[in-house]
């Protein structure tokens, strides 16, 4: 059935004078390392709407990046007529992205505007204040959202019974019911397809990854407990829903046939590797298709992972596994309802190590708990486990989130939403602890970057890593080529 109601998604303009603003990050920001992550949540809404044969139009401006008037330039080719606006948005991002979106309803009054993203998400009601030109915010998982509302405007129904939105009506914002979970993800196109029809894979940089590279969910949820992570609280629950191993495989079929110059397949899932058996059936797959052999993979991987599973990780092409270590402390562990221990961090790196998977951890400071002595014992500790690379920020508290709650509780946070990035775009510190100051937290990170990079040992390995395989030399020259001013600045 050919739909006649056009869907416009829009990921909007910031900070472009200072480059690439990576709105889907964990953490939104410019990125120190210039990755730039694809917009695959709205990637995904758009597919199933094009699927469904609406006509849609995408624009991802930070790609390029636009200013906001390139950005209206391109939307004035070929916005006339648009029944929806589909607007992403992020927390740093949010007073923009709504004078962004208010602006559109501006040029196309007719038109609806939707936002959605974390921060609607976990704030409708104050984010509708914020400008009375916003129809509606969508709530947790949008791609059904964004596919009702455009049924809806399609078939002349009333669009404000569309579960899942929250909305103004005669002065009084009102909730709508949730919209249910999808559990058959099977039926959400391939994000790879909807990019080599719609975007250019070269805009996109993962720094871990080698470039060009594609990324996509297998799944969606996380059944981990981490009081930090945004996702999961805010858009799509603990549950951990999953696409079939076949239609996976089948994914990674189309990439190695479309994109002859893609080198790896970076899975987003919070933590893809939750469900054993359907990792090693992946796996199975992809050797069986010889996919193994034409791309490279990475994924996020929880600390309880077994050698045994890694092994087969490896021998399926996986060649880098990411997982959030957090902290060297394991009160701050507990704190943070990790659900993790040292001794479980110690040995996943050492299967690691033995199943040949490079490693790249995260840590992260400023959690309940935290210490001078225990931000020295996290950096301690990565040190000790002597992973490919590391990174070090300071905790953020996206609203939605139990850190968000606590930090707010204790009157913790500095400063508004548009403080979360500095005046370039990379990440801020808005947090001040009462014997830890976020200036001191930032210095900290910065040394411990210095420090973990700048080791004679480090430097050899990175050499000898580089020797060995050149795409590998490249990555590391383009990402460094992006940092080394955070590194060598005092």
């Amino acid at each position: 059935m050919q739909r006649t109601a056009k869907v416009y998604f829009v990921n909007p303009p910031f900070k472009s004078e200072y480059g690439k603003f990576s709105r889907e990050n964990r953490s939104p920001a410019v990125t120190r390392s210039s990755t730039l992550y694809y917009p695959l949540w709205l990637i995904y809404a758009a597919a199933l709407c094009e699927q469904e044969e609406f006509p849609i139009c995408f624009l991802d401006a930070p790609a390029k990046p636009m200013s906001h008037r390139e950005a209206f330039d391109v939307i004035a080719a070929n916005g006339k007529d648009t029944a929806l606006f589909v607007v992403s948005t992020s927390t740093p991002s949010i007073y923009n992205d709504v004078e962004f979106a208010a602006s559109l309803k501006k040029s196309y009054p007719d038109s609806k505007v939707l936002l959605v993203g974390t921060h609607p998400s976990a704030l409708p009601h104050e984010t509708l204040r914020l400008n009375e030109a916003i129809d509606f915010v969508a709530r947790k998982e949008f791609d059904d959202i964004v596919l009702e509302l455009a049924i809806a405007l399609d078939e002349g129904k009333d669009p404000y019974q569309v579960k899942g939105i929250t909305y103004r009506k005669d002065g009084e914002i009102i909730s709508n019911p949730d919209m249910p979970y999808i559990t058959d993800l099977d039926r959400i196109p391939y994000a790879a397809k909807f990019i080599h029809e719609h975007l250019n894979h070269k805009d996109y940089f993962f720094a871990a990854a080698s470039y060009p590279e594609i990324q996509i969910f297998t799944g969606r949820g996380c059944m981990a407990r981490c009081n930090f992570c945004v996702y999961p609280q805010t858009m799509h629950g603990h549950a951990y829903r999953l696409r079939s191993p076949e239609n996976v495989v089948g994914e990674f079929e189309y990439i190695a046939e479309h994109f002859p110059d893609v080198k790896e397949v970076v899975i987003e899932d919070d933590t893809f590797t939750a469900r054993k058996e359907r990792v090693l059936e992946i796996c199975r797959l992809l050797k069986e298709k010889g996919l193994h052999k034409r791309l490279k993979w990475l994924c996020n991987a929880r600390v309880n992972l077994d050698y045994d599973t890694m092994k087969a990780m490896k021998e399926a092409g996986c060649r880098l596994i990411i997982p959030g270590i957090e902290s060297g402390s394991q009160e701050i562990l507990n704190n943070i309802k990790k659900g993790t221990t040292i001794a479980q961090i110690e040995t996943y790196m050492k299967s690691a190590k033995k199943a040949g998977l490079l490693v790249h951890a995260c840590y992260m400071v400023g959690n309940r708990g935290e210490t001078k002595e225990t931000m020295e014992q996290t950096f301690q500790l990565a040190r000790r486990l002597g992973s490919d690379t590391a990174q070090f920020y300071p905790l953020l508290p996206f609203p939605g989130t139990e850190a968000y709650a606590w930090a707010k509780s204790n009157n913790y946070i500095r400063g508004g939403y548009a403080d979360y990035v500095k005046e370039d775009g990379t990440i801020n510190c808005v947090l001040e602890l009462p014997n830890i100051s976020s200036q001191e937290m930032v210095e900290f990170c910065d040394r411990a970057r210095k420090r973990y990079y700048f080791r004679p040992g480090y430097i050899m390995h990175r050499l000898w890593m580089g020797l060995r395989d050149p795409d590998d030399l490249k990555r590391s020259l383009k990402a460094f080529g992006s940092i080394k001013h955070y590194l060598f600045q005092k």
